[in-house]
């Protein structure tokens, strides 16, 4: 039994080489992991709509009112079409930029995939670009959010109709089981996949090792990156790395990680902040001995 166990966690091990010539070890999420976060994610996004209706509802309701005591229902006509212009895009906004916004974030995970320990990376072991999510996304209504009413409308009444929509989304929905790193159409198609948190310890922030660069860093960042921030902020994100409280060590990476645009770092905050800390504070010095200082990230340098 023990020997299936790990058999079942290697078939999910990977090795990833970044731009830099790093190698990671990396895990690809289950399926079950992929289908919870995105039943998590649905939820949510079904809340969010029904709050957004109730409330445009009550406000249509009292607009009606008072432009039918002030002028008739010409005007409330009116604001009820305008209400209603707001309701689509509200719906067009939650069934897509939900999607969007969190997963061009720091973290590359919404809320659902959070919850569920994944979050989706290039497979390149480059950054997650936002060509990535938005192709990966739009994917979505293709692979989904279009055949499920076409579905519904139909019903089985309608034999062939009902066949090539139910036979449509069955085709995307049972994709991830025929290839190894269960990816989606839209994962095939972005350069994606889904990795689950990674759950090792981490090494200490300020490194003595005397190994290469390359071998030294998982993460490497450009110069203009790094010339983001100051002396000041350098001390400040020593104080974060020594203290080491898991609170602000996440609250320092997604400010810094915002900052600088980068969204790969999440499930290895400390890392990222250990690796910019230490290029940053090279950076700086190299100034100083050529002359220039930069306080801060309000001043030059």
């Amino acid at each position: 039994m023990k020997r299936r166990v790990n058999r079942a966690r290697t078939s999910k091990q990977r090795v990833l080489v970044t731009p830099e010539g790093i190698t990671l070890p990396v895990t690809v999420a289950g399926r079950g992991a992929r289908v919870g976060a995105l039943i998590l994610d649905l939820l949510i996004i079904v809340m969010l709509i029904i709050g957004t209706s109730i409330a445009l509802m009550q406000i249509a309701g009292g607009a009606a009112q008072i432009a039918q005591a002030v002028d008739g229902k010409g005007a409330g006509a009116q604001a009820l079409q305008f209400l209603i212009v707001v309701w689509i895009v509200a719906m067009f906004l939650f069934r897509n930029a939900y999607f969007l916004y969190f997963e061009l974030g720091p973290r590359g995970a919404t809320p659902g995939k959070r919850m569920t320990g994944i979050r989706i990376a290039a497979r390149d072991g480059g950054r997650l670009t936002a060509e990535m999510v938005i192709a990966r996304n739009l994917l979505r209504d293709i692979e989904m959010f279009l055949p499920i009413p076409l579905i519904a409308m139909a019903g089985p009444d309608n034999g062939m109709a009902w066949l090539a929509a139910a036979g449509w989304l069955a085709i995307f929905l049972l994709f991830p089981l025929f290839n190894r790193d269960a990816l989606r159409a839209g994962d095939v198609i972005a350069g994606s996949w889904v990795l689950e948190r990674p759950k090792q310890k981490l090494e200490a922030a300020m490194t003595t090792s005397e190994a290469p660069v390359a071998e030294r860093f998982q993460f490497r960042f450009e110069d203009h990156e790094l010339a983001v921030y100051g002396e000041f902020e350098l001390q400040a994100l020593e104080r974060v790395l020594r203290e080491d409280r898991t609170d602000a060590v996440e609250t320092v990476y997604q400010t810094i990680a915002e900052k600088i645009g980068r969204n790969d770092g999440w499930g290895a905050e400390r890392r990222f902040l250990s690796d910019y800390y230490t290029q940053l504070r090279a950076r700086l010095e190299a100034g100083m001995r050529m002359g220039r200082r930069k306080a801060d990230k309000h001043s030059g340098g």
